[in-house]
C-alpha cells in the first residue's frame, strides 16, 4: 500500500498506542491523518459518529480507541467496559461501510481469549471458551468487533481486519493507580515506596500468572504492516511470543529502580488469567511482523519517562553495580522461535 494521498481516520490517536501509530504514519508520508479527543467526538453516540464521518471521506479507519484499565478497574466497571467499547465498534463499522471506507482496522485485546487457552494462544482458540471473569465484559465487547467486521465483509464487502495485541508497555503509558496495567502500576508502587522509605510493597495476587508484553512501538508497527499487507476475515495476534511471570516482572522492575524492600503478595486479590503467550506465526507469515524490542532492555526507558513526567526532570536510575540482584529468569520465560 502507498500511503501517499490516503485520508486516514485514527480513533484514539492521541492515546498511548494511537500516538505511536500517528507518528509512524507521518514517517510513511501519509496524505492526511485525522485524530481527535473524545471531547470533540463521542464515539458512543451515533449522531457524533455520523458527524465525524461528515467531516471527510476517509480511505482508511484505524480504530484504536478503547475504554481500558487493569483488573481492579474492570471489576468495578464491568457494564461501562462492555457498553462503551461495544458501542464504539458498532457505530464506527456501520458508518465506515455507509461512507465507502476502503479498509477498517479493528484492534481487539488479548483479554478476549478464553481463560484456559492452551499456550501459545492461537487465533483458532478464540471461541473455545469464556474469558477470565476479571475482564470478561471488556473481552467480549472486543470479540463482538470481530463478529461485526466479519459480518460486514460477508454482506457488504467491507475490507475489515481484526488484530489482537498482547499486553502493551512503554513510555507514555498510563500510571493512574485506578486504571493502569501491571507494569506502570508496579513502577509507581516501587517509586512511592522509595520516596516514603517503605520496606515493603503490596502486590495483587500471588505472582504466578504470566503475561506476554509487547512494546507499544512494536504494536504500532504491526498495526501498519497489517493495514498494508493483510486482508482476511481471520483475526491476527500481535505479541512478543514470550511470557514472564508477574513475580519475575516485579523483581526486574524493583532491580531496575533500586528498590530493595519486600514484596507482600495479597492473595485475597484476583490473579486474572493464569498464563498468556501469543502465537505470532500468522502475523509473521502474512505481513512480516517481527517484534524487535525486548522487555529487559526497554523497562528502563519506561521508568525514566515516568520519573520525568512526575518530577519534571530526568532522574538517573540506580547505577547497575548498586542495583538489587534478582534471581535468574525461570523456565516460565519462554521465547517463540
Amino acid at each position: 500500500m502507498n500511503w501517499k494521498g490516503k485520508k486516514v481516520l485514527v480513533t484514539g490517536g492521541t492515546g498511548f498506542l494511537g500516538s505511536r501509530v500517528v507518528r509512524k504514519l507521518r514517517n510513511r508520508h501519509c496524505g492526511h491523518i485525522f485524530t481527535f479527543h473524545s471531547r470533540d467526538f463521542d464515539l458512543r453516540n451515533e449522531a457524533e459518529v455520523e458527524r465525524l464521518f461528515a467531516t471527510e471521506r476517509w480511505d482508511i479507519v484505524l480504530h484504536l480507541a478503547a475504554i481500558v484499565g487493569g483488573i481492579g478497574s474492570n471489576q468495578k466497571n464491568p457494564a461501562t467496559f462492555f457498553h462503551d467499547n461495544a458501542l464504539m465498534g458498532i457505530h464506527l463499522v456501520e458508518h465506515a461501510w455507509r461512507n465507502g471506507v476502503e479498509k477498517f482496522v479493528g484492534v481487539g485485546s488479548v483479554c478476549a481469549y478464553p481463560r484456559e487457552t492452551p499456550l501459545p494462544f492461537h487465533e483458532s482458540e478464540l471461541w473455545r471458551g469464556y474469558p477470565d471473569d476479571t475482564n470478561a465484559p471488556y473481552g467480549l465487547a472486543k470479540r463482538m468487533l470481530l463478529v461485526q467486521l466479519q459480518a460486514y465483509r460477508n454482506q457488504y464487502g467491507l475490507d475489515g481486519i481484526y488484530l489482537i495485541p498482547s499486553n502493551l508497555y512503554g513510555p507514555g503509558d498510563h500510571f493512574d493507580p485506578e486504571t493502569s496495567h501491571v507494569i506502570p502500576a508496579l513502577i509507581r508502587k516501587f517509586q512511592e515506596a522509595i520516596d516514603d522509605g517503605s520496606d515493603s510493597v503490596v502486590i495483587w495476587g500471588d505472582g504466578s500468572p504470566t503475561r506476554d508484553f509487547l512494546h507499544v512501538d512494536d504494536a504500532a508497527e504491526g498495526i501498519l504492516l497489517a493495514t498494508e499487507g493483510y486482508s482476511s476475515p481471520e483475526p491476527v495476534n500481535l505479541g512478543s511470543g514470550r511470557e514472564i511471570s508477574i513475580r519475575e516482572l516485579a523483581e526486574l522492575i524493583a532491580s531496575e529502580m533500586g528498590y530493595d524492600g519486600n514484596f507482600v503478595w495479597d492473595t485475597s486479590k484476583p490473579n486474572g488469567q493464569p498464563r498468556r503467550r501469543l502465537d505470532i506465526g500468522r502475523a509473521r507469515e502474512a505481513f512480516g511482523f517481527r517484534p524487535t524490542r525486548v522487555l529487559e532492555a526497554e523497562l528502563a526507558s519506561t521508568i525514566r519517562w515516568y520519573l520525568k513526567q512526575r518530577d519534571g526532570a530526568t532522574r538517573p536510575l540506580i547505577p547497575l553495580k548498586n542495583r538489587k540482584k534478582h534471581r535468574p529468569i525461570s523456565p516460565l520465560w519462554h521465547n517463540e522461535k
